[in-house]
């Protein structure tokens, strides 16, 4: 039996619609160690899922001042470009995390007196991402076996398993957390068929599809029987899918694509949405469909972006963002510390008792899972 297989191609897709243990001093100086810094970190140990913002903040438990702080990853590997330190050097803000952000974080704080440090560390989450071998379509005389593994990552540890699509039985199946086995010691034709590949974990579901073809004997006209060999996808607005059919039969089908209730688009804003291959011979006709999301990043503005008021009253500023949902927003001052009377509600800055000192830039990051916008407002102070 012949496999034949077609690819349909999406180019820039848009969207429809406190006890933390110190590591002994290095290189202290002659003074008691009482006098070096003495340091803890909140959180000490953070899990956070691929595409959050987190927030480690060094504190400065005793030491003589001054002490300057900065922060390190383990090893002395350079701070990746998602990863800012405060004005004081107190705070690290990982935004839009990504899976090197992954390890630990060192804050070192230093005096006069000598040096200290403490760790906090980091975990991703994400989704399981899978790989077949062979990747397939796989051909096979009668008799053959046929042997297909399934790998699989993600954390947590995703669960791996193999099922035939249409509920045939697979052979013998075995399985571990991380990677399954599909075995038959001599293929025949009920043998052949799609084979799918599922891991999943908290974060998600992966999908995986080998088409195995066995063959033998004269070939007399069959029914087509397509399939889609990727399983419903995620993508972000701007880049492009794949999405390939493959169809078995005899004779040869033609395949063709189609969406469901529509012409099948170019580059439009409705590129999300059910997609149809259809293969079609002189014996029969079939189809496979797979669903196609279409998320998109943040976008942030600020309301107004200068805002002028006197000394004494209230300041108020609004951080706006359009995006796939959840997003998130985080508020900073470029150059300065915000004011301790700074109150965030989700885009909002509210800073009571407006003062000369408050004048400033202020930045607003607002982020989701497929990344991160920024957007500043000033703001200047006259007096009464």
């Amino acid at each position: 039996m012949d496999i034949y297989s077609t690819a349909l191609v999406l180019c820039a897709l848009f969207l429809t619609g406190s006890g933390d243990p110190l590591i002994p001093p290095q290189g202290a100086g002659t003074q008691t160690g009482e006098q070096t810094p003495v340091l803890s970190i909140e959180p000490r140990n953070a899990v956070v899922r691929q595409g959050d913002s987190v927030s480690f903040r060094c504190l400065i438990q005793s030491g003589a001042q001054p002490i300057q702080l900065e922060w390190k990853k383990i090893n002395n590997q350079l701070l990746a470009d998602n990863v800012k330190m405060g004005p004081d050097g107190s705070v690290l803000t990982i935004s839009n995390s990504r899976l090197g952000n992954q390890g630990t974080y060192r804050c070192v704080g230093t005096n006069a007196h000598g040096r200290s440090t403490s760790s906090a560390s980091l975990t991703i989450q994400y989704a399981p991402k899978v790989q077949a071998t062979p990747k397939g379509p796989v051909r096979l005389r009668v008799g053959e076996a046929i042997n297909l593994e399934c790998h699989a990552t993600g954390r947590p540890r995703p669960s791996v398993s193999w099922q035939r699509q249409g509920g045939g039985k697979t052979g013998t199946s075995s399985s571990t957390e991380a990677k399954a086995m599909v075995q038959v010691a001599a293929a025949s034709p009920s043998d052949g068929g799609v084979y799918v590949c599922k891991a999943e974990n908290s974060e998600g579901v992966a999908e995986l599809k080998v088409e195995v073809t066995v063959e033998g004997g004269a070939q007399t006209p069959t029914p087509p029987r397509a399939s889609i060999l990727q399983g419903d996808t995620v993508a972000v607005e701007g880049d492009s899918a794949t999405l390939t059919c493959q169809a078995t039969g005899y004779p040869a089908p033609v395949i063709g694509w189609s969406k469901l209730r529509a012409p099948c688009p170019g580059s439009t804003r409705q590129d999300s949405g059910q997609y149809i291959c259809n293969a079609t011979n002189t014996a029969g006709f079939s189809e496979a469909t797979v669903q196609i999301e279409v998320e998109t990043p943040p976008y942030a503005t600020c309301i107004p972006e200068q805002v002028r008021v006197q000394v004494g009253d209230v300041i108020r500023l609004q951080c706006l963002a359009h995006g796939t949902p959840p997003v998130r927003f985080h508020w900073t001052r470029v150059r300065g510390s915000m004011p301790p009377r700074a109150q965030i509600t989700d885009g909002a800055l509210v800073i009571s008792q407006a003062r000369s000192a408050d004048a400033g830039t202020y930045k607003c990051v607002a982020s989701n899972k497929w990344g991160s916008s920024e957007a500043q407002v000033k703001v200047t102070i006259r007096s009464a």
